[in-house]
């Protein structure tokens, strides 16, 4: 039975007032919250493995919430931001939706819109993770295959016949079958169209695989 993962949202906002307030509400709808006063102590956290999304305000202490959100960026950290502040406008909106950004909303600003961005976050979080697990699956495939293997499938999805992939290979166009049958039975592809989606979500284009 698999265990579905508890939705967590993150909050950083050097006001403990504001903290305060955001994590009584996200628990009077039932949402698991955790908040930190800085974005170092919010990095050094040990963050579980499932669904989340960061509230974040634009003006911290040492660092802005923009550079932060570059800064998770940089070092590889995806997740969905929800931007409150106090001092918004057009450009600093502009930049952080630009960015990647989920929401960007000026204090004071009502809960239910504040909800509506965190779920719209989740659901964004939700689906990335979705995507990244069928990637990583995709990959294990992948890596099973032979050298020629992945020759062959690199040729395959350029649109090559066997015979030409045959005769570019210095080899037997039953044999190029034989390879193209390993192919798909390992990628677990059902069709010529799913070979070629997978091979463009694993980045590989032509013979450069």
């Amino acid at each position: 039975m698999t265990t579905v993962a508890v939705p967590v949202v993150f909050v950083i906002d050097d006001d403990d007032l504001i903290r305060a307030a955001i994590q009584g509400m996200l628990k009077s709808v039932g949402l698991r919250s955790e908040t930190f006063g800085t974005p170092q102590e919010f990095l050094r956290s040990k963050r579980p493995d499932g669904p989340s999304c960061l509230i974040l305000d634009v003006r911290l202490p040492g660092i802005s919430g923009l550079d932060f959100q570059r800064e998770l960026a940089d070092a590889g950290i995806r997740i969905p931001i929800i931007f409150i502040t106090g001092h918004g406008d057009i450009p600093m909106t502009v930049k952080a939706m630009k960015s990647g950004a989920v929401e960007f909303l000026t204090k004071p600003f009502r809960d239910q819109d504040l909800l509506d961005a965190i779920n719209q976050a989740l659901d964004r979080d939700r689906v990335m993770r979705q995507r990244q697990s069928e990637l990583g699956k995709l990959r294990m495939r992948y890596d099973l295959l032979t050298a020629r293997e992945r020759e062959v499938m690199a040729m395959v999805v350029s649109g090559m016949l066997n015979k030409q992939i045959a005769s570019e290979l210095g080899t037997s166009e039953i044999t190029v079958k034989i390879h193209r049958g390993h192919v798909m039975r390992k990628m677990g592809a059902r069709s010529l169209a799913d070979l070629v989606r997978m091979a463009e979500a694993l980045g590989i284009s032509g013979a450069n695989a």
